[in-house]
């Protein structure tokens, strides 16, 4: 059977889809194949958030037909629609699966490998794969992706998600538990649960449903090792679910809030009011029932309006949270969304706004990491020793309060859950000790 590679853009649902969408091509048959220029299949699940996302799955389509002209190229994700009709189509793309059509994916690229295979048969010719190929290993090799929630009920004004994923839609609790105890079972021992609006899990599902009860069923699954979530929305995150979650050694004390601004006017432009207040209750809440914990956010520099001031209170609001990093983005207008009809700010000064809460972001983190020197922390191991890519062949681990660190002399294979001792925290990196002993 043919080889498979994935290309994945934007959001954590991306790559949970793309988890298991690699497991089923390995189960019908197909060969993982890293290097998509050396790929039969090349499945890309787009993204059409920004226009910079759009031209990146642009050019990657473009450089992959140059580079791969025999691969047979299926697009699938956000910008599957009407973003590539705009451009045209490239050579090479032999199916388009509109996100409407997602969970048909792996059954229309088996089919289509599979006809492939037929006709090089019929011609005489093979599709034996090289022995390096092998059928083993997986997509995402330390960290199971499991998405949970689709689509958006907010209208926020600078997205364009609610128009092409649609509105909110759960995945069944029998479902998510049936597919969580396989992962287990399969021998993952971190679990990250994803979904474009998280916090609206079970809204859709009637009474009796949320995120918090599927929670607290999930943690109760046999040999179930951490758990991890994706953004959560402030506005949406009550107390019973930092309660389930901050502090429970079964979940990640890692939080990550979908903040966008700390300015009320900005975000009540935004579509967001009440926010800020959401954020800064949440933020301590969660500080308090977890003193170690990492708490990031995104937020937006140079949103349509955004004065001086409107900025310094962004830059006052993250100086002094309890947010150990964040993600700040320039505002990038998206056709079709209110925000980019608006009067813009100019590039120059989203950038130098942007790249002010880069930096005081970096200090914090730094300062975050460092004062866990000297301190023992539970980590999974992203990447084994002696993998391509680690010139001195230390291990790479992430521990669950989101510390990524290398390293020296670890025994674990990819996966498992380790002790390590933190040695020193640099401003790009974390270097750690194995203390020993695996945790199941």
């Amino acid at each position: 059977m043919p080889s498979f590679s994935i290309r994945n853009f934007g959001c954590r649902v991306n790559q949970a889809e793309a988890f298991a969408w690699a497991e089923a091509f390995r189960t019908g048959g197909l060969w993982l194949e890293d290097d998509p220029a050396r790929s039969d299949l090349v499945v890309v699940n787009s993204c059409t958030l920004t226009a910079r996302a759009d031209r990146d799955v642009r050019r990657f389509l473009e450089k992959i037909s140059r580079e791969n002209p025999a691969a047979k190229i299926v697009v699938t994700g956000c910008g599957a629609g009407e973003a590539l009709a705009r451009a045209g189509t490239p050579p090479g793309v032999v199916l388009v699966v509109p996100n409407v059509e997602k969970d048909g994916l792996p059954g229309k690229v088996l089919a289509l490998a599979r006809r492939g295979e037929a006709r090089k048969m019929a011609e005489g010719g093979t599709d034996a794969a090289p022995a390096e190929r092998g059928p083993g290993g997986d997509f995402f090799r330390a960290r199971a992706l499991l998405k949970i929630q689709d689509g958006c009920d907010n209208r926020c004004a600078f997205c364009v998600i609610p128009s092409v994923r649609g509105r909110s839609v759960s995945v069944g609790e029998k479902t998510v538990l049936a597919r969580a105890r396989d992962l287990v079972a399969a021998g993952y021992r971190e679990l990250v649960l994803a979904g474009i609006h998280l916090s609206s899990y079970g809204a859709d599902l009637g009474p009796g449903h949320s995120l918090a009860g599927l929670l607290e069923r999930v943690e109760r699954i046999e040999g179930i090792g951490r758990i991890r979530l994706s953004s959560l929305d402030p506005r949406r995150t009550d107390g019973a679910l930092a309660a389930r979650i901050a502090g429970n050694p079964r979940f990640c004390q890692h939080f990550h809030l979908s903040l966008q601004h700390a300015s009320e006017r900005i975000l009540k432009d935004m579509g967001r009011p009440g926010g800020a207040d959401a954020a800064a209750a949440l933020l301590a809440d969660l500080r308090r029932r977890s003193p170690d914990a990492a708490l990031g956010a995104d937020v937006i520099a140079g949103f349509p309006g955004e004065t001086e001031d409107d900025f310094r209170r962004l830059e006052e609001f993250l100086r002094d949270s309890p947010l150990t990093y964040w993600h700040a983005f320039p505002y990038s207008p998206r056709s079709g969304t209110p925000a980019a009809a608006r009067p813009q700010v100019p590039d120059a000064v989203k950038s130098r706004r942007a790249v002010a809460l880069r930096r005081l972001s970096a200090g914090k983190n730094l300062r975050f990491r460092q004062s866990f020197e000297g301190r023992e922390l539970a980590a999974v191991v992203i990447r084994a020793a002696g993998s391509p890519g680690r010139g001195d062949g230390a291990a790479e681990v992430l521990t669950g309060n989101y510390i990524r660190a290398f390293v020296a002399g670890c025994p674990a294979p990819r996966r498992q859950i380790v002790r390590v001792h933190i040695v020193r925290a640099l401003p790009r990196s974390t270097e750690a000790a194995f203390v020993g002993g695996f945790i199941k």
